[in-house]
């Protein structure tokens, strides 16, 4: 099998929407402290994305109506997560029937309370590919469809080509995922790969914030700063009370 030409077919052919490469080399330092040795030892991912179906996301604004959120938890994360481990699983094995190594990482799967982590930032591998840029809210943005979308990674020694470079952040002035956010968890800094995580993001509030919902017998559907991204965003469903959206 040829790997290069063989496996964005067959990502796709398997319910994948987005495939790219990353080269994680230079981002070894980053990828060793959050998930050790195990995970910095490989020089390549090969990350695929499924695109969220919008009319699911854009019931967001409707989310304390209970039915609203375990539809939007049940189709966006439980789902779709299996999906992106079948497709990733499928991936590591072609891989590995190819003689290299592969390592599929979890689609959503949090090995560290501390960090409030995975094992390996599958945003960072889309973003090292070139799929989108890091925006204000800390989701992946990419161009055509937002943060709209979730991703799978396979981490691998095999020599493929890298899909692209990191993209700039587009998100100019707009602040509509700060402003939304029910807890304040995001401060409006721009992304910068030299910063950590903390100087934009308050995940432990974020957290706080998705047990305090279970703890009063709601599902743990939030996704406001996903559902108001403008670059997701095709038709406004905009609720009353709501600012309207600001132009770059």
């Amino acid at each position: 099998m040829d790997l290069e030409t063989d496996l964005p077919p067959m990502a796709r052919a398997l319910g994948a929407d987005y495939f790219g490469v990353a080269d994680l080399t230079g981002a070894q330092e980053f990828i060793r402290a959050q998930g050790g040795d195990r995970v910095a030892r490989y020089p390549r991912a090969v990350v695929m994305g499924i695109r969220l179906l919008d009319e699911l996301v854009d019931l967001l604004p409707e989310r304390d109506d209970p039915a609203v959120g375990i539809l939007y938890r049940h189709h966006t994360y439980d789902v779709a997560n299996q999906l992106l481990d079948q497709i990733g699983l499928r991936i590591a094995n072609t891989i590995q029937h190819d003689g290299y190594r592969a390592f599929p990482v979890p689609a959503s799967k949090r090995t560290s309370d501390e960090l409030i982590a995975g094992v390996f930032s599958q945003k960072l591998a889309a973003h090292l590919a070139g799929l989108g840029w890091i925006g204000k809210s800390c989701l992946l943005v990419t161009p055509d469809h937002g943060p709209r979308v979730r991703w799978i990674a396979v981490l691998t020694d095999a020599p493929l080509a890298p899909t692209g470079t990191p993209m700039e952040p587009r998100c100019g002035k707009c602040t509509e995922c700060v402003d939304i956010c029910p807890v304040h968890a995001f401060t409006g800094r721009v992304f910068q790969n030299d910063e950590p995580r903390e100087a934009r993001f308050d995940a432990a509030a974020c957290d706080r914030y998705f047990k305090e919902l279970e703890k009063n017998g709601r599902p743990a559907a939030c996704g406001l700063c996903l559902w108001i991204c403008p670059h997701g965003r095709k038709k406004a469903r905009r609720p009353v009370g709501l600012k309207p959206e600001k132009q770059e």
